[in-house]
């Protein structure tokens, strides 16, 4: 990546990126099957990186991650989501945690964002996710009894990481179907 300084100070434009962002946003999917192939530390440093510099509410930055290698750990999660059952298969599971001591208002939004940066980052060095929801739902106090949570944290969701065994297709709705102008429900 080249970056040139602008013309303000401390402002810095990116002018050229060896991976286009529009083509990772809109070919990054879910992958729910991974090879039997360790992901490299300095790709998960990267995508935690990622995550870290997402915006957030006032800098406050109420987010904490947990990366999960252990393949017992990764089984004991699996058992606990009905809809992560291929945790087990993942080589890493990054539990995003959501900190409300450092926002009260936003600490369940801003890691939202950190999230889908480290999604990005992931799709962009080859490797696949999924997000798999956790907040609010029945077998999270479990699964913060397993990762030693703190009382005062939530779970936002995991996200299983590794080289993808599959690639799925998607769609989305047209732009027609939600997006108004000016006020809802204008064209």
């Amino acid at each position: 990546m080249s970056t040139v300084k602008g013309e303000e100070k401390g402002v810095i434009m990116v002018t050229n990126m060896n991976t286009d962002i529009f083509e990772v946003i809109m070919k990054r999917r879910s992958i729910r099957k991974y090879r039997d192939t360790p992901v490299e530390d300095e790709k998960i440093q990267k995508c935690l990186e990622a995550a870290q510099w997402a915006p957030s509410a006032s800098n406050k930055q109420p987010w904490h991650f947990i990366v999960i290698k252990n393949e017992n750990t990764r089984k004991a999660l699996a058992d606990l989501h009905p809809y992560g059952r291929f945790m087990k298969e993942s080589p890493v599971v990054i539990v995003v945690l959501c900190d409300p001591h450092r926002h009260p208002k936003y600490y369940m939004m801003d890691p939202c964002i950190a999230t889908q940066n480290f999604l990005l980052a992931a799709h962009a060095q080859g490797l696949g996710t999924c997000w798999m929801g956790v907040a609010g739902v029945d077998f999270e106090r479990d699964m913060k009894r397993v990762l030693h949570v703190p009382d005062h944290m939530s779970i936002l969701c995991c996200v299983s990481l590794g080289y993808p065994a599959e690639s799925p297709s998607s769609s989305r709705r047209p732009l027609s179907d939600m997006v108004s102008h000016e006020q809802f429900g204008h064209d």
